[in-house]
């Protein structure tokens, strides 16, 4: 009796969440590999080395969108141009944002395309998005944390299910083996990894589960135009590289007035392999472009640390290829759970109605 009970609970879980399922599974593998894709939409530029200092383009910028809200700028590798965020009225005719790509090595706007609502030319951030929200604001972020908790109870009442198949799966039984058990066969599989996904998911949007998550209105962006330069970026980086010399930047996150503060994102070589090498640690700056304050990985709290973590598990951006390719492996297992599981269930109903 119990087991029917938790059968039945597994098959209407995998009912209501499974085209959800898919869509995240699908997206999730994507997003695996998510710079090398974005490439393939960005201009690529020779490598000549980076003469363009961010100073430089800071300025050709302000010349060009003299109206436009400076936000960040990702800094080249390898073969990349510089990648400014800027917020501009004259840009498709919107106050949306938009991504310019500038020539290190020459100084001139190479390319510009859109943001998160740019598909066309912009395929991944848009990609992103649907991921994180189906593109529908709180609705899709609570849509999000309820779809994780589906996932969590389908995996564990599945094991539940076929827990006395699991030594038999693992250890390639034919008897475990046939045309009808794949959802079985994928499932113990990829068990672990599904579940660290549906739990790493689970706890990124466990916010939407508080009282302020209701209460809070809508966010609406004001754009102004940024400021001139506060102080030299180019002597702020040398300064960084003589404090913090394991410190790589990657991001620039720009003060949008006198009183704001530069945000330098990127990571200490002397992190462990689980930190992200972009994001991990974060330098401060003030508005005479100094050290106000850091926030490295080590410098963290207990919580805010395992929140570093978690996330870093559940996107997998560490360990460099092998873990892509482990993440791109197992991440598809959920798309084929929704699609066994579907058909079983189809194929289920059709017994009973005979």
């Amino acid at each position: 009796m119990t087991k029917r009970i938790i059968t039945n609970i597994h098959a209407w879980l995998g009912v209501a969440g499974g085209i959800f399922i898919f869509l995240l599974s699908v997206s999730g593998t994507l997003l695996i590999f998510h710079d090398e894709l974005d490439g393939l939409q960005k201009p690529v530029i020779a490598k000549t080395g980076t003469v363009i200092t961010v100073g430089r383009c800071y300025n050709i910028l302000k010349q060009q969108y003299p109206a436009a809200e400076i936000s960040s700028c990702q800094l080249p590798v390898e073969n990349n141009p510089y990648s400014f965020i800027i917020y501009d009225s004259s840009f498709n005719n919107t106050g949306k944002a938009a991504e310019i790509f500038i020539s290190p090595s020459s100084g001139k706007i190479t390319g510009k395309r859109g943001g998160s609502d740019d598909p066309r030319h912009n395929f991944m951030a848009w990609l992103a998005k649907f991921h994180n929200s189906f593109h529908a604001g709180k609705t899709g972020e609570w849509l999000l944390g309820l779809i994780a908790i589906v996932f969590v109870l389908s995996i564990l009442t599945g094991f539940f299910i076929y827990r006395k198949n699991i030594v038999a799966v693992l250890l390639f039984k034919k008897v475990a083996f046939s045309k009808n058990n794949l959802h079985q066969v994928v499932g113990v599989y990829a068990l672990l990894f599904n579940l660290m996904m549906g739990v790493t998911g689970y706890w990124m949007q466990r916010y939407v589960f508080k009282k302020e998550f209701y209460t809070s209105g809508s966010w609406v962006k004001t754009i102004k135009p940024s400021p001139a330069p506060l102080f030299s970026f180019d002597s702020a980086f040398v300064n960084i590289k003589k404090q913090y010399p394991d410190f790589t930047p990657y991001v620039v996150y720009f003060a949008q007035s006198a009183k704001g503060t530069t945000a330098v994102y990127g990571s200490n070589s002397t992190n462990t392999f689980i930190h992200s090498k972009k994001f991990a640690d974060v330098i401060v700056l003030d508005s005479t472009g100094a050290v106000s304050k850091t926030r490295f990985v080590n410098e963290n709290k207990a919580g805010d640390y395992y929140d570093i973590v978690n996330s870093q598990l559940h996107m997998g951006k560490y360990g460099g290829w092998f873990i892509k390719l482990l993440y791109g492996l197992f991440g598809i297992t959920g798309a084929m759970l929704s699609i066994t599981g579907f058909s079983f269930w189809i194929k289920r109903k059709r017994r009973k109605s005979l």
